[in-house]
């Protein structure tokens, strides 16, 4: 299994500018340029394959490579909401796409996958890393719909980022913000 790709970044970051603002207490617009930039790199740090906590936030559209068709194709985030694809170079290494009818996206405590539907069987393939690509659609929908607690830790870094370093504070904020994350940290079984 290749290294996913982001497709499509999501359309808004789960915190908004004004919100971000009314959590620092910033009453003017001279530093919306700076906290819009925090709000991009905190959410960066949570957010997707590379975030602390392996999840797709809000609405983002994914690309995972795998080297053939297996029982189970793993998604590597949650919550997956919709299969767009499933393409393959089949045999003679040309591009195919499966049948939207043929493929199921289920989850369970390790996470997304996709399985082919009864009555079907998945093709033969060409051989080579990305044999078979799943294009998902992953996220929580909007930015309302991510749960509190993650909205909650990303405010905080933001704080920590506006507020520059102070070791006194940045440790509590490190605990505080470890606490609101762990239920959702994607853990492998």
């Amino acid at each position: 299994m290749l290294t996913p790709v982001r497709i499509a970044a999501p359309a808004t970051t789960p915190v908004s500018l004004d919100e971000a603002k009314a959590h620092l207490r910033v009453d003017h617009d001279d530093q919306d340029g700076l906290i819009a930039a925090h709000i991009e790199a905190a959410t960066a740090w949570v957010d997707g394959f590379t975030g602390i906590v392996g999840r797709a936030l809000v609405t983002q559209t994914w690309r995972q490579d795998f080297a053939g068709f297996a029982p189970r194709l793993c998604l590597p985030l949650v919550p997956a909401s919709a299969i767009v694809s499933v393409s393959y170079f089949d045999v003679i290494n040309d591009p195919q796409t499966l049948d939207a009818g043929t493929c199921a996206l289920l989850s369970d405590a390790r996470g997304a996958y996709v399985v082919l539907q009864p009555g079907h069987s998945w093709p033969a393939t060409w051989r080579r890393d990305d044999a078979v690509s799943v294009i998902f659609t992953a996220g929580y929908g909007d930015p309302a719909d991510v749960p509190q607690p993650l909205r909650q830790a990303i405010q905080l870094l933001v704080q920590r980022l506006f507020d520059g370093a102070d070791a006194s504070i940045d440790a509590a904020n490190d605990r505080v913000v470890d606490t609101l994350i762990a239920p959702y940290r994607r853990r492998a079984l």
